[in-house]
């Protein structure tokens, strides 16, 4: 379990790299999107990892309120990027 918590945990912040250098604004938003998709895994394991007691409760809370933040940032960013793609503006959320 750990090994998967580090694969999609590292796997959020190489697509975040590749998102800088998104050839398109479409690029991008997938790139963010594939991004959220794995900190939303990683969030999944961090949940595994606290149901089977390998993490500390305050470590646990500690590490969902980071990955909700990011997952939080993640989608406001998306939301955003997908407003210019379609040309409006983007939705309040």
């Amino acid at each position: 379990m750990s090994r998967q918590i580090l694969r999609s945990g590292t796997s959020i912040g190489a697509n975040l790299a590749e998102a800088n250098g998104a050839q398109s604004l479409a690029d991008f938003v997938g790139k963010l999107s594939i991004a959220l998709k794995e900190a939303y895994e990683t969030r999944y394991w961090l949940e595994i990892l606290k149901a089977t007691n390998y993490l500390h409760p305050n470590d646990f809370a500690s590490l969902l309120a980071d990955v909700n933040e990011l997952i939080a940032m993640l989608n406001r960013s998306i939301l955003t990027n997908k407003g210019k793609l379609s040309g409006g503006n983007p939705p309040n959320s």
